[in-house]
């Protein structure tokens, strides 16, 4: 009896290739920082936006930026501080003498890769204005809606250590965020190789090593046929169950919303596709669980000063659950 090969019934093979590529490329500087760099990709194909937390100099802006440039699209950087304004981010009407009217002059998140440096060091007021952005792809200025350019997505940087200066992220923005990752520092043989790495480098500047893998509307077309990504009902069921669970946790303060059920499928659906299978299976759902969650729990005091994490809760109520098979 012959062997029956299954076919996936989408052809992931260019995605798998543009994946590979950008991988590829990122390796080039960074050493080790898998897990991010893979999220990062997984949010980018899942038309999301990511939030990473670190201590300074653990390549969290670099990775951004050479995750930007490996894709052929738009780029600009904002640096939030204290004294940002709102405008200084979405842009101002400026008055045109010879028209004799106000022509508005775009600011630096219209991009289509946008990176956010230290987004927890600008007021409430200017963190507010990513809010509509991030959630509906569009800014409104003075009465007028501007749409974003596609592909859009944001990467925001954070330091978890310095808190001098900073102001926390509402909930409300956080929830924006499809991942929160946090960035660890490297092994002792990551650390010798990072040496290495950048000793043989000698003048050549990081960014000048990388080629572009991928341009922005083929973005547009794998997020088109990741959203295709076959889904079984018990593993739809898995989902909301889990996200039930943050919500009647005696650990949680306040459970996670559907938004994040929603990230959760979404995210799980892009892993699928990069493992190069047109279908979930529970261990993507499992994979990003816990950086889609991580950011929209918020745990009860007690158990803070008890010096449990989000992580923590997060992997308890999985291992409290029957896995669908």
């Amino acid at each position: 009896m012959e062997e029956q090969i299954f076919q996936p019934r989408t052809d992931l093979s260019a995605l798998n290739e543009a994946v590979l590529s950008i991988r590829s490329e990122i390796k080039k500087i960074i050493v080790g920082q898998d897990e991010m760099v893979k999220l990062i990709i997984a949010a980018l194909l899942a038309d999301g936006h990511v939030l990473i937390e670190g201590v300074p100099g653990v390549a969290k802006t670099l990775t951004a930026k050479l995750v930007a440039k490996s894709v052929n699209a738009g780029f600009s950087r904002i640096q939030f501080t204290p004294d940002l304004m709102p405008s200084d981010v979405l842009g101002t009407p400026v008055f045109n003498p010879k028209e004799a009217v106000f022509e508005f002059k775009k600011g630096p998140i219209f991009s289509n890769i946008v990176l956010v440096d230290e987004i927890n060091r600008a007021p409430a007021k200017t963190q507010s204005a990513l809010l509509e952005i991030m959630e509906e792809r569009q800014a409104t200025v003075d009465g007028r809606t501007y749409p974003m350019a596609a592909p859009f997505m944001v990467l925001a940087t954070q330091n978890p250590v310095e808190q001098e200066g900073t102001y926390r992220l509402p909930e409300a923005q956080l929830d924006r965020f499809l991942f929160k990752i946090t960035v660890p520092y490297p092994t002792e043989t990551e650390e010798v190789a990072i040496l290495n790495k950048f000793n043989s480098m000698g003048d050549v500047k990081p960014l000048d090593m990388i080629t572009p893998a991928l341009g922005g509307e083929q973005i547009t077309a794998l997020r088109k046929q990741i959203k295709s990504q076959l889904i079984e009902e018990k593993l739809l069921q898995f989902i909301g169950k889990l996200i039930h669970q943050t919500r009647n946790h005696k650990s949680i303060y306040l459970g996670a919303s559907p938004r994040a059920s929603l990230s959760i499928m979404n995210a799980a659906k892009a892993m699928a596709a990069m493992q190069g299978r047109d279908f979930v299976t529970p261990e993507d759902i499992l994979e990003v669980a816990t950086p889609v969650l991580r950011h929209r729990i918020i745990l009860s005091p007690d158990k803070e000063m008890e010096g449990i994490t989000e992580d923590d809760v997060i992997k308890q109520i999985i291992q409290s659950m029957d896995v669908p098979r």
